[in-house]
């Protein structure tokens, strides 16, 4: 899904005006009420889709009326960075006390709090009202409408989500489906890209050694090359002996080298 680029600037050169965050578009959110899904998403592609509850109440950003707001938003806090699965907020304020996923008879906000600041006239009032992205320890109800005009999720669910989420990142609620989006290309690895590039370097590494081994045609013409030599050598030998003062029998060489002779003057060396 592409989002506008008349959108795009208009909220740019909205936001310093709504407030201090700069807008980050490379990280956003888009929550349907209609499937009652989130789906985050990093540079235009899909990179995960969670179950989540809009407000029981319907839609809208009215004062005193619960309602879910829509249109595009952005995360203005975040609140609970180290705090544990469970932990229970009173006034954005950790009290000490952590729940398991459905506790009976509580319904408070839990583990992370997404504070959402409203960018558009139609959702002005939403940083006023506390509209949140948060944990709830009713997660029997997550898929259906539910909450008090938040929007909640799963512990586990927002835990991760909050992790990949940074101040600016903005979060667009609609009423309709989830768009249709590509999954976003997976990230390689340091470890990868070393396997990579160490099985790279030894390919041009055995490469290098191919070129620099004699093929069977070059050892044949050594082979002849150096039995040439070796006659030279022994014609030379002869001639010095019968020119010297003393006449000393011809030595023949041995019959290894002869064999060793004959061996390089085969085709098959």
């Amino acid at each position: 899904m592409r989002w506008p680029l008349a959108v795009t600037f208009s909220l740019v050169l909205a936001a310093p005006a709504l407030f201090a965050t700069q807008v980050d578009p490379s990280t956003r959110l888009v929550i349907s009420v209609r499937d009652q899904k989130l789906m985050l998403l990093q540079n235009g592609g899909k990179v995960a889709t969670y179950p989540i509850s809009t407000s029981m109440f319907g839609l809208g950003d009215y004062w005193g009326r619960m309602t879910t707001p829509l249109g595009y938003l952005a995360v203005a806090q975040k609140i609970g960075d180290h705090a544990p699965i469970g932990a229970v907020f009173h006034n954005r304020r950790f009290t000490g006390e952590i729940l398991a996923p459905n506790a009976p008879g509580r319904d408070p906000v839990i583990t992370r709090i997404i504070w959402l600041r409203g960018l558009e006239a139609q959702n002005a009032q939403a940083f006023r009202r506390c509209i949140y992205i948060h944990g709830t320890p009713q997660e029997k109800t997550i898929g259906r409408p539910a909450s008090y005009g938040c929007i909640r999720m799963k512990s586990s669910d927002v835990a991760v989500l909050y992790s990949q989420l940074t101040l600016g990142s903005i979060v667009q609620i609609v009423p309709d489906s989830l768009p249709k989006v590509p999954k976003a290309a997976p990230v390689a690895s340091s470890s990868t890209l070393a396997v990579a590039e160490k099985a790279n370097g030894q390919d041009q590494l055995g490469s290098e050694y191919a070129v620099a081994s004699p093929t069977v045609e070059q050892m044949r013409m050594g082979g002849a090359l150096a039995a040439g030599r070796q006659r030279s050598q022994a014609r030379g030998e002869q001639t010095n002996t019968t020119r010297g003062s003393i006449v000393r029998p011809i030595e023949k060489a041995p019959a290894l080298n002869k064999g060793a002779v004959t061996a390089q003057n085969s085709p098959r060396a």
